[in-house]
């Protein structure tokens, strides 16, 4: 079991809760490229990070874009939320829309970043948890607005 008590279906595997953010600005979406030597290292996804005990998703979603991107947000709705299983282990990410408030984005805790239209979303390589978010952000062009 992980700090929040939970298991996979499977039983075995710790689930690692996870926020991240869907920043928006002037219709373009910020993701970031993840470090080589992290877990997926070269792939690229929406910024945030693992869940501490005692923290809400929103608070840790806040906390993670400072410290991953230097950057202050308002987290607002929840759009998707998604429990994958990698081999080695179980991610549950909770996908909330984000309001961009202050700092320009610095890679800081990644990488690099990138903001990215809906035309562009594609061309990049997001890890398998990800890709029903990215199908729904290709096929949904109001969630750009």
């Amino acid at each position: 079991m992980n700090e929040a008590g939970n298991k996979s279906e499977r039983g075995a595997q710790n689930v690692i809760e996870v926020a991240a953010g869907l920043v928006f600005r002037n219709g373009l979406l910020l993701i970031t490229h993840r470090r080589p030597q992290d877990h997926l290292g070269g792939m690229w996804e929406f910024p945030g990070g693992k869940r501490e005990p005692a923290e809400s998703f929103e608070e840790c979603l806040k906390r993670e874009l400072q410290e991953e991107l230097g950057i202050v947000v308002e987290v607002g709705l929840l759009v998707e939320s998604v429990t994958h299983e990698y081999p080695e282990k179980a991610v549950h990410l909770k996908f909330f829309r984000c309001q961009w408030r202050e700092h320009e984005p610095r890679a800081l805790g990644c990488q690099d970043f990138a903001w990215v239209g809906m035309s562009q979303l594609g061309e990049y390589a997001f890890p398998a948890a990800d890709n029903r978010l990215v199908k729904t952000l290709l096929t949904t062009p109001d969630l750009w607005r």
